[in-house]
C-alpha cells in the first residue's frame, strides 16, 4: 500500500464535509441526545464495516457495476433520506407541551431509533460503495493483491469517522441548552429535515460513474 498518509488526510476531509451521516447525528443528538448521537454514531459505523466487507469481497464492484443494483440501492436509500427528511419536518407541526412520562417515553423510542439511522443512512447510500471502489484503488500498489490494503483502509475510514464524530456529538451535546430554545430547536429541526430531503434528491439522481 502507497501513500498511506495522504489517504488519511484525503479521508479526514471527506469525513468532516456535511453529508447524510452528520445531517442525521446531528439531529438525533439535539432530539435525544448524547446517547442517541452516539448510537447514530455506531450504527454508521457497523455500516462502513459492512461497505468495507463488501469491497473486500468485490460486491461493491457488482453493485458499482451493475445499473440495476447501483438504481436500486440509490432509489431505496433516497426514499429512506426522505421520509427522514419529512418525519422531522411534521415533527415541528405536532411539537407541544407534554408531561414528563410522556417526555421520558419519547426519548426511550427515539433511542432505539437511531441505531437503525445511522446504520441505514449509510448503507443505503450507494455513493459509499462508489466511494471505496475508485478512492481506494488508487492507494494500492500496482500488482499487489487488494484484499489487505481495502481492509486496512476501510477500518482507517471508519475509525478516523469515530474520531471526528465523538467530539462532534459531545459538542453538539455541550450547547444543546442553547440548540434546545424553542425558536433555535424548530429552526435546526427545519434545516435539518430540508437538508435530509435535499440529500435524498441528490442521490436519486446520483450516476454510477
Amino acid at each position: 500500500m502507497q501513500h498511506f498518509y495522504p489517504f488519511i488526510v484525503l479521508c479526514i476531509l471527506l469525513i468532516i464535509l456535511p453529508g447524510p451521516d452528520t445531517a442525521i447525528a446531528t439531529k438525533n443528538t439535539l432530539t435525544v441526545g448524547k446517547t442517541g448521537g452516539l448510537k447514530t454514531l455506531f450504527g454508521t459505523c457497523c455500516a462502513l464495516l459492512i461497505h468495507t466487507t463488501a469491497a473486500v469481497i468485490g460486491l461493491s464492484a457488482l453493485i458499482v457495476k451493475s445499473a440495476m443494483l447501483f438504481s436500486i440501492l440509490k432509489y431505496v436509500g433516497a426514499v429512506y433520506l426522505g421520509y427522514l427528511g419529512f418525519k422531522t419536518l411534521w415533527s415541528l407541526r405536532k411539537k407541544e407541551a407534554s408531561d414528563v412520562l410522556e417526555t421520558a417515553s419519547i426519548l426511550e423510542e427515539g433511542q432505539m431509533n437511531c441505531f437503525r439511522q445511522g446504520f441505514l443512512t449509510n448503507l443505503l447510500n450507494p455513493k459509499v460503495a462508489v466511494f471505496f471502489l475508485t478512492f481506494l484503488p488508487q492507494f494500492v500498489d500496482h500488482g499487489q493483491e487488494p484484499l489487505l490494503p481495502f481492509l486496512i483502509m476501510g477500518l482507517t475510514y471508519t475509525l478516523l469517522t469515530l474520531i471526528w464524530f465523538i467530539p462532534y456529538i459531545y459538542l453538539i451535546n455541550q450547547i444543546s441548552a442553547f440548540m434546545k430554545r424553542p425558536s433555535t430547536e424548530k429552526a435546526v429541526q427545519g434545516l435539518t429535515g430540508i437538508a435530509l430531503l435535499g440529500f435524498g434528491i441528490k442521490l436519486a439522481f446520483e450516476k454510477a460513474h
